[in-house]
């Protein structure tokens, strides 16, 4: 017997439970749309600024290490070279206040490391951090002082120099003082409250610290030794070891010449080359990609905004490029066909503004790569006076060492020069990745295209023909370049709108139905035994489980994707009816936010399937030329889809636990009417099981 006391408690907890699972999701949504909208510099401050004090850190404390290793004055006899001198001795403050300082940084990088492992707390860590490092900047600077002026330096000048050790100081100094400003920035924005007072680092982002700290130990734990087998002094040794694991091979006199040497050089070269690999990779797959993605999306959302303002009242043309404009009429048309066109439009700002986020990124790290490539030959310049190199020598000296490809026809030879030559390519190392990734996106492909569409005309013609391939080459160039991208499906420019063919029925019909009747050919016992019990309503949920089951597996297979999957809008459609969000439903649409364009669509995003609120019962609105628009959220389109099934999906489950056999009554937006109803020509897939049901 039921006890009716029981269960009513019972559903009124379920239904709490539900309600509660909606408003998080609700809140975890309006959280990604503020990630997606919020300015790049917040991201800057909250993830790249650890990011840069993290790697450049290890850096600091390695050069640290180097300032104390030697004395910072050296005597030269007259008549021989720079690399003969022989070291003075420093005062023991001076050694002093070098330790100090290091140990300083030390504690300042194991309080960010273990804040970045969340070990530390951030209110803790992050003043160690920062005062850590101004304290270290503070004493170099003060040491840098003192060794400048007269009461250090030993005179005559000209038989006085200072080392190398000297020069580390004033780079380790700049270091600390830069990355703790950086790190004053994060915490003042975590103040402000613009993000959480926590590192939203990966576990792969946590770790590209780890790897600065472990590449810079194994550099200077091989100058260790070689310093010992060849007889070089240690910074000497710590000059071969950065130009060796670098793959620039300079050369001149550091050079293995013991048996020793050249024996030991296989492993230790091979792993460097390991480490600075993994270094590359990190920066690629961490900081590449997720700057990309937050300057797209700032690209993205100016664009759509400068779409709608651009909209004439009179004739309805949006204007997309300088070059490109379209008309934008919605009268005459059905839902769907209204809907397909706002998402299309949508599709071509997103092609638009990814475009522009390619081409400015490649500006921009050529701009850095450049100044790299200039001002390292500026200081090559004045450091190397004694060698009477020009300008234009210490150009190509730069370039073929940022290249690779040293010739070693010309080599550092002062104190200043190797020092900085330490430094200078250590920073070539994420700034020349970002350029070789940056034209990766843009030249080397269009090259590639070039290639291939040269190819196809000569001596590779493809499947349509060499006429063909012409025309299709000539559309292209004329319509915007090889420059664009293609459709994955047609082959046709992605700027290109695709035609309204039967509105509702291209929607839905020719795609989703063609899907649903390749699942249903499998067995479907549930349902069948309901269908033939006479329970259609249970069938079709059964049907609708499966199908959404079915199609979990298919989206996550897509996620992965490289490139990121793009969906065509029947496919779209298919997802959002099968997440109860049908297209030709008016009642769930608004229109394009044309007016209001600067203010934020009204409502939820459809992150939470079925979109509904299951207090009021009115169902959100949005447009896909709004910000509620699955093709301006945070995440990809395979991920949006994945998690909106895996909600329904789950919600689905927790009803039918709830509730008893007979009590649900609502029908799911999928239903084995669907195909029943589906042209005669495409009916033959479902015959044996409609036999069955």
């Amino acid at each position: 017997m039921n006890d009716l006391g029981v269960d009513a408690p019972i559903k009124e907890t379920a239904e709490d439970i539900e309600r509660k699972l909606y408003e998080v999701e609700q809140k975890r949504e309006e959280e990604d749309e503020e990630d997606f909208l919020d300015p790049g510099r917040w991201w800057f401050a909250s993830t790249a600024c650890p990011l840069i004090a993290g790697t450049f850190g290890p850096m600091a404390n390695a050069f640290s290490i180097c300032s104390l290793a030697q004395s910072w004055r050296e005597y030269i006899p007259s008549g021989t070279e720079i690399s003969n001198g022989n070291d003075i001795k420093d005062p023991e403050w001076l050694i002093a206040v070098k330790s100090l300082s290091l140990a300083f940084a030390l504690i300042s990088n194991l309080a960010l490391l273990l804040n970045m492992a969340r070990r530390l707390s951030f209110a803790i860590a992050q003043p160690i951090t920062i005062i850590g490092w101004l304290l270290s900047s503070f004493l170099l600077i003060a040491l840098i002082a003192v060794a400048l002026s007269s009461t250090f330096r030993i005179p005559p000048p000209e038989e006085h120099a200072l080392t190398q050790a000297f020069y580390y100081a004033i780079i380790a100094a700049g270091i600390y003082l830069l990355i703790s400003l950086l790190m004053i920035i994060t915490v003042w924005g975590a103040h402000k409250g613009h993000y959480a007072k926590e590192f939203q680092l990966t576990i792969s982002q946590r770790s590209l610290m780890l790897q600065t700290i472990s590449f810079m130990v194994y550099l200077l734990l091989g100058a260790l030794v070689y310093k010992q087998i060849e007889g070089w002094t240690f910074l000497d040794a710590v000059y071969w070891a950065d130009f060796t694991l670098l793959t620039i091979g300079i050369g001149g006199e550091y050079v293995p010449k013991t048996h020793l040497g050249r024996s030991l050089l296989f492993p230790y070269a091979l792993g460097g080359i390991l480490m600075v690999g993994l270094v590359i990779s990190s920066i690629r797959s961490l900081v590449l990609a997720r700057g990309k993605h937050k300057m797209a999306a700032r690209f993205m959302e100016k664009k759509r905004q400068s779409v709608l303002a651009s909209v004439n009242n009179d004739e309805r043309t949006i204007k997309i490029s300088r070059r490109e404009k379209i008309k934008f009429s919605q009268k005459g048309l059905t839902e769907p066909q209204r809907r397909e066109q706002e998402f299309n439009v949508m599709r071509r700002i997103q092609t638009s503004a990814e475009k522009r986020r390619r081409w400015t990124s490649l500006a921009m790290s050529t701009t850095a790569a450049l100044l790299l490539w200039f001002l390292g030959a500026l200081v090559f310049t004045f450091s190397e006076k004694r060698q009477d190199w020009t300008y234009f020598v210490s150009l190509y000296f730069s370039y073929t060492t940022l290249l690779t490809i040293g010739y070693g026809d010309f080599t550092p030879s002062s104190n200043s020069s190797k020092s900085f030559f330490v430094f200078w390519t250590l920073l070539a190392v994420p700034t020349l990745t970002i350029q070789i990734s940056n034209m990766g996106d843009t030249v080397i492909r269009a090259f590639s295209d070039l290639t291939i569409w040269l190819g196809s005309l000569t001596v590779l013609p493809d499947e349509s023909g060499f006429t063909a391939t012409l025309k299709s080459g000539i559309k292209r160039v004329t319509s915007s370049g090889l420059f664009h991208e293609n459709n994955s499906k047609t082959g046709e420019p992605s700027g290109m709108l695709p035609k309204h063919e039967g509105g509702e029925k291209s929607s839905f019909r020719d795609t989703g139905l063609d899907r649903l009747a390749e699942y249903i050919k499998e067995e479907l016992e549930e349902a069948e035994e309901a269908s033939e019990a006479g329970d259609s309503l249970e069938r079709d949920i059964h049907f609708y489980h499966f199908i959404l089951a079915k199609e979990l597996r298919q989206v996550m297979k897509d996620v992965d994707a490289a490139p990121p999957k793009q969906y065509t809008y029947q496919e779209w459609a298919y997802y959002l009816r099968l997440l109860g969000k049908d297209e030709s439903d008016p009642d769930r649409h608004r229109r394009p936010p044309i007016k209001e364009c600067k203010s934020r669509d009204k409502g939820s995003n459809l992150g939470k399937a079925g979109g509904e609120d299951s207090e009021s019962g009115v169902a959100y609105t949005w447009s896909w030329l709004g910000t509620r628009s699955p093709l301006m959220s945070n995440k990809s389109e395979a991920e949006w889809i994945l998690q909106g099934i895996s909600s329904i999906l789950e919600r689905e489950l927790k009803e039918m636990r709830s509730s008893k056999p007979g009590e649900r009554n609502r029908k799911p937006p999928i239903s084995m009417s669907d195909l029943r109803n589906r042209p005669s020509s495409s009916r033959s897939d479902t015959e044996n099981f409609k036999r069955r049901g």
